[in-house]
């Protein structure tokens, strides 16, 4: 599974999907050999039933089933790890006391206070009993990660702080709302950009936390070599217009 390589330190590769309703791209995705897929709840139409028929799905094959929630709420983060997510990622999360809700509802106890429901797509839909019940939370917390998203001037500003919050597993770089952020849209590549994320990578190596990232070529593999481990590349959009582009190129021209 995704969540059991980055906590042995390995580099895990995954995509977020945006448009695609169906879940047969969680196979689509693990023949293809990717380590997860990221379900787009920020920007995407997905319904809680979606989350839920992609990662039962995804699960079954040791998929690592990511989501962006739409919003830190509890309603999101809890139900989508309860519809079998193993990692849930809030958008522009900036400050310690989001850190700590993120983690109050995405951890059970001690670390959080997730809500326990013990049949649904988080248990494979086995029932869990009272005897069985502390095992089963200590492994959820540890096998499920919550992450982060860096992507706004304050939270570079809090990142030391963010990061030394207890369960708070993963900081990942959204490089175009950052940019815009700190003044510099659209320059990925710049000086500006380049220390905010070098920080973001040095915090997250201080505090023993995985470093990710969702952006473009160039970028990511600027920072493969530093730590990057967290890798999240492009869009089922861009990849399915791409392929449909090559066809056109090869047969049109």
């Amino acid at each position: 599974m995704a969540v059991q390589k980055l906590r042995e330190g390995k580099r895990v590769v995954g995509t977020m999907m945006r448009m695609i309703q169906n879940p047969a791209i969680a196979i689509v995705a693990h023949n293809a050999g990717l380590d997860f897929i990221m379900l787009d709840l920020e920007h995407g139409p997905y319904s809680m039933e979606m989350v839920g028929d992609v990662f039962k799905v995804g699960r079954a094959l040791g998929l690592g089933c990511f989501v962006r929630v739409p919003e830190l709420a509890k309603g999101y983060v809890s139900r989508c790890l309860d519809c079998g997510a193993t990692g849930v990622m809030v958008p522009m999360l900036e400050s310690v006391e989001q850190a700590q809700l993120l983690v109050r509802w995405a951890k059970y106890a001690p670390l959080g206070c997730r809500g326990f429901g013990g049949a649904g797509g988080h248990s494979n839909f086995n029932g869990v009993s009272p005897d069985a019940t502390p095992a089963f939370m200590a492994k959820a917390n540890v096998d499920t990660i919550a992450i982060a998203q860096i992507e706004t001037s304050k939270a570079i500003q809090n990142i030391d702080a963010i990061a030394a919050v207890p369960g708070i597993d993963a900081l990942l770089i959204g490089p175009n709302d950052l940019a815009i952020s700190m003044g510099c849209a659209g320059d990925l590549m710049g000086d500006t950009l380049d220390k905010a994320i070098g920080k973001v990578a040095a915090t997250a190596k201080k505090h023993s936390k995985i470093f990710g990232m969702h952006a473009p070529d160039g970028l990511t593999e600027r920072w493969l070599p530093k730590g990057l481990n967290l890798v999240m590349s492009n869009l089922d959009i861009n990849v399915l217009t791409a392929g449909l582009k090559a066809i056109c190129q090869r047969y049109k021209s």
